[in-house]
């Protein structure tokens, strides 16, 4: 099978010219570090767009094969296949010196490297192209990003969904259309680096039992130790740190790995400043008990308060409900940004929302159903004119794509080098007034999808639906940026209980620690530009009340120099967006809270932040009750 076709030849590539290695896989299971390949498919293509090989098989996993009725592939069928480590070599061969190309590129990237771990080997990929984040950068006008559905919109055959080899021929000719597609709008390929690592190195560790119960706060003197409070211990024990651990675990204590303001004690036998988990205890005017001590409080641990058990699930698609918001965040009992101990900086405030905007194809909305790039202008201005595109009833877009319509050209916008694009793609292009009033003969037939996303102003919120029928899906936040040469970007997720605090140093999500032990939440790379916080909302523990998706810039860059960042919604990976929002109202700010995804009674909603802080991601985390220097 060849590439070479009037619309892909190596000439017209340039830059998106590369040696690729396609790749599918179909697993026992979702979770890398648990489940296992059945099958793998890879074919090489060479920048000329000429296929240099092919290779697929079926794999003997040596363990159940999982969901039978989505790939297929029972024992009877994997019996007698070759197991991973038989065909590492070769499939290593194939992937050696070339970019790794898959749809949700991750999965099968993490897939292949806990095999190889497995086989003692290395996977041999220093880069690989998610198909899936390329195509949220064209922006198809399609119902989803599935594979099925590009490969109907991109006119690609598809036989057998689910089986590998067919999988990756398909992948082939979306891959085809795709890089067009990238080329015409002289879009940057999202490239991922993947360092030489074992993967196995970056495992989590197996999830402890969430503690049930409620932090009371700090040990008192003399006082008794009470179910719920966090303890951290340090040092040299005379016990086995694990007999500890477990003792108090089963007493309803709630045992960490670092420690913070909201540490209620402190177990040491060594000296006040020995370590640095003592030497934050002492900062922090946590107590400190030897472990003598804290074995005699063991013998009498008091009766906490539980955790609210109040199952939330998604609900019906309903209009978001406006909430009244203060000065740093939405009313409630609970504060909805951190309170951290160093002093804040100035705060960009939260505007309290409107009343629930109509859909993108309610009359009434001049610019519904219209995407719109903002071009030039100072921050504030530019940030003002996407504002107001949104109150139009449109959606502001921060790069070019294949969605755009219309083109607001500010001050200095005239120099952006995607204008040479936009002539040749004969957008319309207007200055700041036709904002004032977009008029009929201003609208050009627009092509809406079945569904549009719902468009959310800063501090909007929406109720997060659930699809009749079926289980409930998992939940993809998805922040992209236009991309940066001189900083990165780190997107990041706190898990906190009902007193805006982490319940254990797990249930932050960063790029260290890139999934929680039980994988109901994990960060996801898409691109330079782009990463997800994935979640499985049903499987969230009832401590569980809040998701804050936050990100933060590395370096001395401010979120006012790196522009506006969109987030959007997704049911799946590959789903349609339920919602988007722009938000750029940040100017000096190094950390931004994002979203919101919280249990509202029985539901689960979700809220554009949009909120930022001058001080970086430690200070950051330290007001949710992590210690990231640990």
């Amino acid at each position: 099978m060849s590439l070479v076709s009037p619309s892909f030849n190596a000439p017209a590539m340039g830059d998106y010219a590369y040696d690729w290695a396609l790749v599918d896989v179909e697993t026992s299971g979702l979770m890398a570090r648990r489940d296992r390949v059945l099958s793998v498919a890879v074919i090489t293509i060479g920048p000329d767009g000429e296929q240099t090989g092919e290779f697929s098989t079926l794999l003997n996993p040596g363990c159940d094969p999982g969901p039978v009725e989505v790939h297929g592939l029972t024992v009877e069928r994997l019996q007698g296949a070759p197991t991973f480590d038989q065909v590492a070599g070769r499939i290593g061969a194939m992937l050696q010196g070339r970019v790794l190309v898959a749809h949700n590129a991750q999965f099968d990237y993490d897939f292949l490297a806990h095999e190889f771990a497995r086989a003692r080997m290395w996977l041999p990929v220093s880069q690989r192209l998610c198909t899936l984040a390329l195509n949220r950068q064209v922006d198809p006008p399609t119902d989803d990003m599935k594979l099925g559905t590009l490969a109907a919109h991109y006119g690609v055959s598809q036989q057998r969904a689910h089986d590998a080899l067919d999988d990756t021929r398909v992948l082939a000719g979306i891959l085809r259309a795709s890089l067009r597609e990238a080329a015409r709008l002289d879009l940057p390929l999202p490239l991922v680096t993947c360092p030489p690592r074992a993967e196995t190195q970056f495992t989590p560790k197996p999830a402890k039992t969430p503690c049930a119960y409620r932090n009371p706060g700090r040990l008192t003197p003399g006082g008794p130790l009470q179910q719920g409070m966090k303890v951290a211990i340090t040092g040299e024990t005379a016990h086995a740190r694990a007999e500890l651990v477990g003792r108090a675990v089963a007493a309803g204590l709630n045992m960490m790995t670092s420690v913070s303001r909201h540490t209620s004690v402190l177990v040491t036998n060594g000296p006040a400043a020995d370590s640095a988990k003592a030497r934050r205890a002492l900062a922090e005017g946590v107590p400190v008990v030897d472990e003598r001590t804290f074995l005699r409080l063991l013998a009498d641990v008091r009766p906490g308060t539980a955790h609210e058990t109040t199952a939330a699930r998604v609900a019906p698609v309903t209009e978001p409900e406006a909430e009244q918001v203060g000065p740093v965040g939405p009313v409630s009992t609970t504060s909805a940004v951190p309170t951290p101990e160093a002093a804040a900086s100035p705060c960009v405030p939260v505007p309290a929302p409107r009343p629930s905007e109509p859909s993108a194809g309610t009359s009434g909305k001049p610019l519904a159903g219209r995407r719109v790039l903002v071009l030039g202008g100072v921050h504030a201005d530019a940030a003002a004119a996407r504002t107001r595109v949104v109150e139009l009833g449109g959606s502001a877009a921060i790069n070019l794509s294949a969605s755009v319509t219309d083109v607001v050209l500010l001050p200095g916008g005239e120099g952006d080098r995607r204008m040479r694009r936009i002539t040749a793609l004969e957008l319309p292009v207007h200055d700041l007034h036709w904002l004032a009033s977009p008029t009929a003969t201003d609208q050009r037939a627009v092509a809406l999808r079945p569904q549009e996303p719902h468009v959310m102003p800063r501090g909007g919120v929406i109720d997060l639906p659930m699809p009749h029928g079926g289980p409930a899906p998992q939940w993809y936040v998805t922040a992209g940026w236009t991309p940066q040469s001189d900083c990165e970007i780190d997107v990041i997720a706190f898990l906190l209980d009902e007193d805006e605090q982490v319940t254990s140093d797990e249930d932050f999500i960063f790029y260290g620690a890139p999934e929680s032990p039980a994988g109901t939440a994990r960060l996801l790379t898409g691109g330079p530009a782009e990463q997800t916080i994935a979640l499985d909302l049903a499987s969230l523990p009832p401590a569980t009340r809040k998701i804050v998706i936050a990100a933060a810039i590395d370096g001395a860059a401010t979120f006012g120099t790196v522009g506006a960042i969109q987030i959007g919604t997704a049911p799946g990976s590959s789903g349609a967006p339920l919602a988007r929002a722009t938000l750029d109202a940040a100017t000096t700010e190094r950390t931004m809270l994002l979203a919101e995804i919280y249990r509202r009674g029985p539901l689960w909603r979700l809220r554009a932040v949009g909120q930022g802080y001058d001080y970086g991601l430690d200070t950051l985390a330290r007001g949710y009750g992590v210690d990231i220097a640990d």
